[in-house]
């Protein structure tokens, strides 16, 4: 049974997860290990893939984390959030792309879309990380909100269906 509130959690190391595994990946691209390459990148998928499902489940489930802090730090967190999230919206079509090229053998076609695409995936990972740390770790919103930052409507179910 996962419940709700939960997932911004486990979402968070799903995220430091694919930082490490994108680094490794990376390292292995350039020493020249395509089969380490294949297997960590294959992993570092499923991570990613599970990360999104899950993503998707908890916003269409109702839930929210709310930023609480308050002065400078709001002009920290909110550029850090917007680019973040630009970059996850860019991302979505980049790693099919470098994955096709790959899959399909089209070693000079994949590197060049990685070239952009790693950057980018990285930095979302990264930054997914720290949003998640500043909104429900170190500046909660308090009142309202639930004591660990996530705001759920009370027509919502705590728990997911199924589970």
């Amino acid at each position: 049974m996962i419940e709700l509130t939960t997932i911004p959690h486990i979402n968070a190391v799903l995220n430091a997860l694919t930082v490490m595994l994108l680094y490794i990946a990376r390292g292995q691209a350039k020493a020249g290990d395509g089969a380490a390459h294949k297997k960590t990148m294959i992993t570092t998928l499923g991570v990613s893939v599970l990360f999104l499902v899950l993503y998707v489940t908890y916003h269409l489930g109702g839930g929210f984390a709310k930023f609480g802090g308050e002065g400078l730090v709001r002009w920290i967190y909110f550029p850090i959030l917007i680019v973040h999230v630009i970059g996850a919206v860019i991302i979505v079509p980049m790693v099919p792309t470098a994955v096709f090229f790959a899959l399909k053998g089209n070693i000079e076609k994949h590197r060049k879309v990685v070239k952009w695409t790693w950057p980018i995936w990285f930095f979302v990972a990264v930054s997914g990380v720290i949003v998640y740390t500043m909104a429900l770790h170190l500046f909660p919103c308090e009142g309202a909100c639930l004591a660990s930052g996530i705001q759920m409507p009370s027509s919502m179910p705590a728990t997911l269906p199924g589970s």
